[in-house]
C-alpha cells in the first residue's frame, strides 16, 4: 500500500510542478509584497483553470504525504521481534517420541575366580 502511495506521491509532484510552471505570472517578483496594484489572486480572483488544478493538486499532495508520513510511522513503531516466526527448532516440551533408539545394555563379565 504505502509503495503505491508512494508512486502517486512521486506523479503528483510531477503534475503540480508542470501546472505551477504554466501558470502565466501577475506579480513581479518580491515586489508584489511592496504594495503593488495586484492583488495576490490577480483582479478576477481564483478562478482561473490552472489555478484551481494547481490547488486541487496542492491539496491531494499534502494529504498524500499525512497519509505516507502515517503509515511509515506506523511501520517505525514495529519491533523486529514482531516479525520473527514464532514456529523454533528448538520444542517447547520435550519430544515422547517411542522410535528412539535404546542405550545398548553393558556386557557382564563374569567373575573368574
Amino acid at each position: 500500500m504505502s509503495s503505491s502511495l508512494l508512486i502517486v506521491q512521486f506523479v503528483l509532484a510531477i503534475m503540480l510542478t508542470i501546472s505551477v510552471l504554466l501558470q502565466k505570472s501577475s506579480s513581479i517578483g518580491l515586489g508584489a509584497y511592496s504594495g503593488s496594484n495586484d492583488s495576490l489572486f490577480g483582479a478576477k480572483g481564483p478562478a482561473n483553470f490552472l489555478t484551481k488544478i494547481t490547488m486541487i493538486l496542492g491539496l491531494l499532495f499534502v494529504t498524500n504525504t499525512l497519509v505516507l508520513g502515517y503509515m511509515y510511522n506506523q511501520q517505525k513503531l514495529q519491533s523486529a521481534v514482531d516479525t520473527v516466526k514464532t514456529d523454533s527448532l528448538i520444542p517447547s516440551k520435550p519430544s515422547t517420541n517411542k522410535n528412539i533408539p535404546s542405550v545398548p545394555a553393558v556386557p557382564v563379565i563374569p567373575n573368574s575366580k
